[in-house]
């Protein structure tokens, strides 16, 4: 299953930082697919624990960015829609708040076209 997520700042028609990233359940990775302002990698793994889902750098246990609220259990039941985003500031590694909203959901068989997500 792969979810889109919209991740902004707490009030986006102020800040318009954004990042819009896609979470594959099933290979519990993700990748970057537009973002300005949100600057994290193009991708990395993901881990789930106690309703928060960390994003982390590939072959990192350290989040990049934390998504609580975001929780996929093995029916593939998705605990929330939204809920709070920490991540840290590229440039100025200053810790930033904001929100997580799921913006899509892909029940479907993905079949990756780049060979990060092949398996």
């Amino acid at each position: 299953m792969r979810l889109t997520i919209l991740i902004n700042g707490p009030d986006p028609t102020v800040n318009h930082d954004f990042a819009v990233l896609w979470l594959d359940t099933d290979q519990q990775r993700w990748s970057r697919e537009s973002h300005d302002g949100i600057d994290l990698p193009a991708w990395g793994e993901m881990r789930d624990a106690d309703g928060v889902t960390a994003l982390c750098a590939p072959l990192d246990d350290s989040p990049l960015c934390t998504l609580r609220g975001l929780h996929v259990n093995r029916r593939q039941e998705i605990s929330s829609a939204h809920g709070d985003a920490t991540w840290s500031c590229e440039t100025s590694h200053a810790h930033m708040e904001g929100q997580w909203r799921l913006q899509a959901v892909d029940r479907q068989m993905v079949h990756a076209e780049n060979a990060l997500f092949a398996g």
